[in-house]
């Protein structure tokens, strides 16, 4: 029979002590995701650290951590409204385990053996792929755990407010600020002859789920735009994302049209593709990039979608890039749970990450992302880009392309702008992917899709691990505050909504916690390649799952030293470096004053 890979509690008091002793530093240190910027603000009378804002609300002792890969482990358990703090209870234990309440997916009662009747288990089962189990006496004098934590890691379903709008840290730097849309086209040589920056949908009414700021073709009337936008999925009509800055060939991006079952016509939606390909001179045709799998987007007509016809699109080519929908992803990231935690099985990790099928929609993400990129690079063609609703495999491979085309998007600064400006302001449905504060954890609208972009851009970041400005620890810390709810950041389904919540007022940027620090996430072997596009490899020996992400709760599978400290000493060094040879080049004598250099005599030439 196999064994339980969470270990069954029977450990009496002295073995407990001693396998807590083996729990190393390096296991506790890793479960201790960054809180804050600087200094914490205060520590509750037993010593948990609090933020700006973070309220306790229960403290339990003798609480027992079923941990799976060190045992059993005693101590005390305190929830606040926005983390889970748990500490041992053994002499000389420094083991910590801190889970931000945003993080939970769900909460299991499960059955605890040989501890009394009293006797309560609990499983938090983590959307960043870790799960925690904890086993209790239950004490009619004090609130059960299981409440406490229910009401307060969703929030949403007992009317509360998330954490977020409660987080109260002043940093030097104010994120909001990293996006200007106008700023941002401006950067990229618009407005122009063909292309103008408007304010259309200010009061979001021509595209509820679209920006205040578009970019729109000059030569169409405000009510043929309004027939547009009837025609495709959600009134998303077709809108600029990314210009090149030589070829004027443009990256489009929209969702489905609504041709239905009788393939129905939109000639204001006919004539918009034309503008968009006659407004690049380069090319007389026009490339739209389908993400879905033919087969879906053909069924896709019987409920009033479909795809654009070629009959009726003049020197159109459509291509359907093939890949899979939201519910596919989310059982693929599901597989991959299961094969890393909390257990591996060494004999057959290639094959158990194979049969997850993880790399194979990591390759197709980033095959599609390239096609896009070399057709605007080599082709000097303009593209559409689009799937259903323009939400979801648009943004990943809009942004993708993006970042190959375009080394701005490298920077740090850069990629943040990439992320407010396709991902956020373009309404990525973040509150119903990610679930934020919802315990309806078994909703199909949940799905890891920006987890999936992020991997995406972790595998350019490794086959070129100079062209980013960027480390690995910042993406990191992304997805954790993407879970977490202490920023505003990744809140909410749309701008419209993040405007009448009044985000920005009232909660804080995650890019504050990032600028105030940049040193902590910048590349120390980063250079600007400034025209460099780049074409990611994809065959699957240049693509390997991202365990320092998705395995960094296993100990077995960490550095001996975070790769993010080694980077920030390298860092430091090249600080030091560069100022060194600053006080070498002000000690440098004047070139008046430089002795004669010595000079080879040439071969064959006696002295």
């Amino acid at each position: 029979m196999a064994k339980n890979p969470w270990i069954e509690i029977a450990a009496s008091s002295s073995m407990e002590e001693a396998v807590s002793k083996k729990v190393s530093k390096r296991l506790s240190s890793w479960n201790r995701p960054t809180l804050g910027f600087g200094a914490l603000v205060k520590l509750s009378h037993n010593q948990v650290p609090l933020l700006p804002g973070e309220t306790l609300q229960i403290t339990v002792k003798d609480v027992m951590y079923i941990c799976p890969f060190s045992g059993l482990i005693t101590g005390t358990l305190t929830v606040t409204d926005y983390k889970l703090y748990f500490t041992s209870s053994i002499k000389d234990s420094s083991f910590i385990l801190d889970v931000n309440l945003g993080a939970i997916s769900r909460l299991e009662m499960i059955s605890v053996p040989n501890q009394g009747d009293d006797t309560r288990g609990i499983e938090l089962v983590c959307k960043d792929i870790r799960s925690a189990r904890f086993a209790y006496k239950a004490e009619e004098s004090q609130p059960d755990i299981v409440e406490v934590l229910t009401k307060h890691a969703f929030p949403l379903s007992y009317s509360l407010a998330s954490f977020a709008f409660k987080y109260k840290e002043q940093f030097p730097v104010d994120g909001w600020k990293v996006y200007e849309p106008t700023a941002e086209y401006n950067r990229q040589g618009l407005p122009n002859e063909s292309w103008s920056i408007s304010k259309m949908n200010i009061h979001y009414e021509l595209c509820d789920t679209y920006p205040s700021i578009l970019v729109l073709p000059n030569n169409m009337t405000e009510e043929d735009i309004e027939q547009v936008a009837s025609f495709r999925a959600k009134r998303r009509l077709p809108v600029l994302s990314w210009i090149h800055p030589e070829s004027q060939a443009t990256i489009v991006r929209c969702s489905q049209p609504l041709v239905g079952p009788l393939d129905s016509r939109c000639k204001e939606d006919e004539r918009f593709l034309q503008i968009i390909m006659d407004a690049n001179a380069q090319s007389h045709k026009l490339t739209i990039f389908d993400a879905r799998q033919s087969g879906v987007a053909i069924s896709n007509k019987a409920k009033e979608g479909g795809y654009e016809n070629e009959s009726f699109y003049p020197n159109i080519e459509l291509i359907f890039l093939e890949i899979p929908n939201i519910h596919v992803i989310r059982e693929s990231l599901r597989k991959i749970r299961d094969v890393i935690y909390p257990t591996i099985d060494e004999a057959h990790w290639h094959s158990a990450i194979d049969q997850t099928h993880w790399l194979d929609y990591i390759r197709l993400l980033l095959s599609g992302a390239v096609k896009i990129a070399d057709k605007l690079e080599s082709g000097k063609t303009s593209v559409v880009v689009h799937c259903s609703d323009g939400w979801d495999r648009t943004v990943q491979l809009t942004s993708l392309s993006m970042m190959m085309l375009d080394s701005y998007y490298r920077t740090l600064q850069g990629f943040q702008v990439l992320l407010e400006k396709e991902w956020i302001s373009f309404g990525h449905k973040f509150a119903s992917r990610v679930g934020h504060g919802d315990e309806s954890h078994a909703n199909s609208e949940r799905s890891p899709l920006f987890v999936q972009f992020i991997d995406c851009v972790w595998q350019m970041t490794r086959q070129f691990p100079t062209a980013f400005e960027f480390n690995e620890l910042f993406l990191i810390t992304v997805l954790d505050h993407l879970y977490s709810c202490l920023f505003g950041t990744f809140l909410c389904n749309s701008e419209q909504e993040k405007v009448a919540k009044e985000v920005q007022t009232k909660t804080v940027s995650l890019w504050s916690y990032i600028n105030s620090q940049p040193n902590e996430f910048t590349n120390p072997f980063y250079v600007d390649y400034e025209k460099l596009v780049l074409y990611p490899l994809l065959s699957s020996r240049h693509l390997e799952l991202w365990t320092s992400y998705y395995a960094r709760w296993n100990p077995c599978m960490r550095p001996q030293v975070p790769v993010h400290q080694t980077l920030k000493d390298l860092l430091f060094l090249r600080a030091e470096l560069q100022r060194r040879v600053e006080e070498l080049n002000t000690q440098m004598p004047t070139s008046s004053e430089h002795p004669t250099p010595y000079t080879r005599p040439a071969a064959g030439i006696p002295k």
